[in-house]
């Protein structure tokens, strides 16, 4: 009697543990998902995510790692100017902020904390592409809706909304290597902020295209931290040891790349740099001097789609696991004013934040408007 006991209490054990891994969120279900032209899945090996549905409006947390560059500004500024919209307030009962800087434990921290609050969805521009595994199983425990975005996660675990970094290091290399017209020269690269996964995988996209058989590019990497005056400083001082470059590729601070070249009357280069309006202007008013400028667009509006995903998601909507929005793109042929960069506004705005297919489409104003501050 005892063994049968012991066995049926051991059956039920089990049994609750299979359901309990049966009940974690997400599930994994077949496509297609909602929304297709806003959510559009990574490629066609992209699995499909389902949450219960909840009860709005939601509570929801943005959990922001570094914001020392104005990209970073504007992107809780957008988030702040989004939530609040008409046609997105009604779905949402609280929205917090919090910048935890450069700290993986201080945000894997806030994370957790706010999943204890019992948030519905977080919204995180990571600090690692690793290291979040505890706060994925205790998001899913409780039936929470994370979403990385921008700096994403070295997993499939999560629905993550992100441009494809590594194809912008790609098209950077293609498009300077038909700029330069050779497979050799000097180059310097101007990176971001170290040991997240959109400084490695843009990185990864150049240098791998750059240094296809029969190129014998010499690359010079110095760090810009995605920063205006830091890239400034980096190129400043990069020139000065180095002497002449051939050409130039920036992940960001592109504007203060130019400006330093010329600071040190560094002859204009074939350059792919970020898609700051500084660097447009620039670009347009001296593409004629041999400013030959290519500028690919990480929109700080990836926040917006971002808090649009989670709530799809939580209205228990099909989601894909990797979301993948399109790469906005100019160059010193097509740059018209008022339409992919503005004379008016400040050289620190960027300058891509509609994605028509997603409804998110802001004015410089509704984003200026709001500030960077944590909301709690």
């Amino acid at each position: 009697m005892l063994r049968r006991t012991l066995l049926a209490a051991t059956a039920m054990a089990v049994a609750g543990l299979w359901l309990g891994s049966a009940q974690a969120a997400p599930k994994v279900v077949q496509g297609p998902g909602a929304d297709a032209q806003c959510f559009k899945p990574w490629d066609e090996k992209t699995k499909f995510f389902q949450w219960k549905k909840h009860n709005g409006p939601y509570r929801i947390a943005l959990v922001n790692g570094y914001v020392g560059n104005t990209w970073r500004i504007q992107m809780i500024q957008t988030a702040k100017a989004y939530a609040t919209s008409p046609d997105v307030k009604g779905d949402i009962k609280e929205f917090k902020v919090i910048s935890t800087g450069l700290d993986a434990a201080a945000q894997l921290g806030a994370i957790e904390d706010f999943i204890n609050q019992g948030f519905d969805a977080i919204i995180v521009n990571a600090v690692s592409p690793e290291g979040f595994d505890r706060v994925i199983r205790l998001a899913d425990k409780n039936d929470v809706v994370v979403v990385p975005f921008d700096n994403v996660l070295d997993t499939d675990k999560v629905m993550q909304v992100n441009e494809d970094q590594y194809k912008m290091g790609v098209q950077s290399a293609e498009w300077l290597q038909k700029q330069l017209g050779k497979k050799d020269g000097k180059i310097l690269e101007v990176r971001g902020v170290p040991g997240n996964s959109v400084d490695r995988d843009r990185h990864e996209g150049f240098q791998n295209t750059m240094k296809v058989d029969g190129n014998k590019f010499d690359i010079i990497e110095v760090v810009g931290n995605w920063d205006d005056g830091t890239a400034q400083k980096a190129t400043a001082d990069a020139v000065a040891v180095h002497g002449h470059f051939d050409g130039l590729f920036t992940q960001g601070g592109s504007t203060g790349s130019v400006r330093a070249l010329m600071d040190a009357k560094h002859p204009f280069i074939p350059m792919s740099g970020e898609g700051e309006n500084g660097y447009r202007k620039l670009i347009a008013e001296h593409a004629k001097d041999g400013l030959k400028g290519f500028s690919y667009g990480q929109s700080p509006a990836l926040v917006a789609i971002s808090i649009k995903a989670a709530i799809s998601a939580l209205k228990g909507n099909t989601m894909p696991q990797m979301i993948s929005v399109p790469i906005p793109e100019a160059d010193y042929t097509d740059l018209k004013p008022g339409v992919n960069f503005w004379p008016d506004l400040s050289d620190n705005f960027f300058a891509d934040n509609q994605f028509e297919p997603c409804g998110v489409n802001f004015t410089a104003p509704q984003i200026m408007s709001q500030t960077a501050e944590n909301v709690k």
